[in-house]
């Protein structure tokens, strides 16, 4: 076992999970005060049940399990991550310790992934659902949606590089870190429910603004320090590969933050904070799949054009009168598939425009085509389900007053006990 690897992939699995707390502050500041407690509940939802779903099967349908069409792995044969971890002499191990770095790390990887990809689908329903109705739907949704695409993109299946679709178009298909798997996977699933839960009381017809700007900032500066881990950890060791995905994520993020703030500034007259602090995501989103295989220069290129796609794409909601609450789809799901198909334009020796030919931007469509398809189709059913069963939302009246309070039973910020007590000083 080469210890610097498994040392560094520890590291990335630490790196990558601190996204889903990072995530949680990036959308709590962009709910209403009153919404904020809730926001961060539905993560700390997907780190739990996701952690159990994944010990229990998912592991095993993703990467495990026996091959079942190309699709999916079976449950049974890494079930409570038998096919991973032995005992010896009372002490639990990694059943396979050669290699870059143990098995049991890898668990641990994989699965900072899953609880990320569904946590991200949350910030499309905020102040509206019930917390008991979004924690059954993480457990159906990594169970029938995440596990099964995972095992088609990194685990050989119907999407990977030596899948039909690669092979039926003669050019392997790339997602390095989760363009598919993770990005476009989650926001199909956020507008499918969305699209069955409805809009927030208001929306469209009064200002719902964020409450607490500085935790965007916060939110969309940790996610950039813990993408480190997400890219660079996907190169599965510490090589010059990792370096490079490290450098080229800090590139491209830099482009699309820039790209994204020059629109806002002709279009509306200013550089917001929001809006630099959705353009880091957009540019993290974008070179996700392209980390390893786009060139400086092109990395630059691709962040430049996800910023900008996605500034314009976030208000496609008040068009089309969907409500995205906190732009999953236009910043996760555009840029996405913007960085998913350049790939095909821009990756090394590969690309059309970097010394490759057509066929790599045919098969990087496909693929975003299927994981579309699949993630709609799923998660319409999952979500149909819970809402004809359980149902997804909270009354009017909770709404309106406020989910924290419906839900959670308390509220963020005292605002009526710190006025009395600074009515009580001044007395």
């Amino acid at each position: 076992m080469d210890t610097g690897n498994a040392a560094w992939m520890l590291t990335a699995s630490s790196l990558v999970l601190l996204m889903t707390p990072a995530v949680a502050f990036f959308y709590g500041g962009m709910v209403r005060a009153k919404a904020i407690l809730n926001m961060l509940m539905l993560s700390v939802g997907a780190m739990a049940v996701t952690s159990i779903v994944w010990t229990l099967w998912g592991w095993s349908i993703a990467y495990a399990g026996n091959d079942i069409g190309g699709i999916f792995g079976d449950p049974a044969t890494g079930f409570l991550l038998k096919d991973s971890m032995v005992a010896q002499n009372g002490v639990f191990t990694a059943a396979k310790t050669s290699g870059a770095y143990p098995g049991s790390i890898d668990v641990a990887f994989q699965l900072t992934f899953a609880i990320i990809t569904v946590a991200l689908i949350s910030g499309a329903l905020a102040e509206r659902i019930k917390f008991s109705t979004w924690m059954i739907f993480v457990a159906l949704w990594i169970t029938f949606d995440y596990a099964p695409m995972a095992h088609m993109v990194w685990n050989g299946g119907l999407l990977s590089g030596k899948g039909a679709i690669s092979q039926a178009i003669g050019a392997a298909a790339h997602d390095f870190a989760g363009g598919t798997v993770v990005h476009i996977n989650a926001a199909v699933a956020a507008l499918v429910i969305v699209l069955i839960i409805g809009k927030r009381k208001g929306f469209g017809k009064e200002p719902i603004r964020p409450h607490n700007v500085p935790f965007v900032m916060l939110g969309a500066f940790l996610l950039w320090f813990g993408w480190f881990g997400f890219n660079a950890g996907s190169a599965f060791a510490a090589n010059g590969t990792a370096g490079y995905a490290w450098v080229s994520t800090t590139i491209a993020t830099a482009g699309a933050t820039l790209g994204w703030l020059a629109t806002e500034k002709i279009r509306s007259g200013h550089f917001t904070a929001v809006g630099a602090a959705s353009g880091m995501v957009a540019g993290l989103v974008a070179i996700t799949p392209a980390a390893d295989v786009v060139s400086p220069l092109w990395a630059m290129v691709l962040g430049a054009i996800a910023g900008v796609l996605t500034c314009f794409a976030c208000g496609w909601k008040f068009k089309l009168g969907y409500d995205d609450s906190l732009d999953v789809v236009g910043v996760h799901g555009v840029g996405g598939v913007t960085g998913t198909v350049l790939i095909g334009l821009f990756g090394e020796g590969t690309g059309l425009l970097a010394g490759g030919s057509w066929r790599q931007l045919v098969v990087q469509i496909c693929i975003a085509a299927i994981a579309i398809l699949f993630s709609g189709v799923v998660t319409a059913i999952i979500a149909f389900a819970l809402e004809k069963t359980i149902g997804w939302r909270v009354t009017e009246a909770q709404e309106v007053s406020g989910i924290d309070l419906a839900d959670q039973g308390e509220r963020a910020y005292d605002f009526a006990g710190t006025a009395s007590s600074v009515l009580k000083e001044v007395k």
